[in-house]
């Protein structure tokens, strides 16, 4: 069975890819920005430490995402030394096409599953990652990411 988890995961992956690359997103880059909008405002070292990246890769990683004005930083009021990354309203929209996307993803993926079954099997996935220590929301694949 794992290998089956992993050759749906690596199929799953490569095609949300392929499919978002027409937002000029790449898959980290969605799940930074998907992250920010669920809880915006922390720190970059923060935000580094929950995708497991070293502070030192997380920097150049989000100053893309600054450069094409979908993110920025700002002053975090309680520490002046630290800042504070949030999505601007072009980030809020890219965030909209993104979610069409992964939702036509998802259903594609899943349409061999009646509604129930498709349910059912997000449950229980949910279980095994949860059971794994997987932070939920955060793709293991950040620790690589250059």
């Amino acid at each position: 069975m794992a290998f089956l988890l992993a050759q749906l995961g690596a199929h799953a992956a490569g095609r949300f890819a392929e499919r978002i690359a027409g937002l000029d997103l790449t898959p980290a880059q969605a799940g930074l920005l998907r992250l920010l909008a669920r809880t915006p405002g922390r720190s970059q070292r923060e935000l580094a430490g929950d995708l497991g990246m070293p502070p030192s890769r997380f920097v150049p990683f989000a100053d893309k995402l600054e450069e094409r004005g979908l993110i920025e930083r700002r002053r975090n009021p309680d520490d002046r030394r630290l800042y504070a990354l949030h999505l601007t309203p072009e980030g809020f929209g890219l965030l909209g096409a993104l979610r069409e996307v992964a939702t036509a993803h998802e259903e594609q993926t899943c349409q061999a599953l009646s509604p129930e079954e498709h349910e059912q099997l997000g449950a229980l996935l949910r279980r095994v990652a949860e059971q794994q220590g997987l932070t939920p929301g955060v793709h293991p694949g950040y620790r690589s990411v250059r």
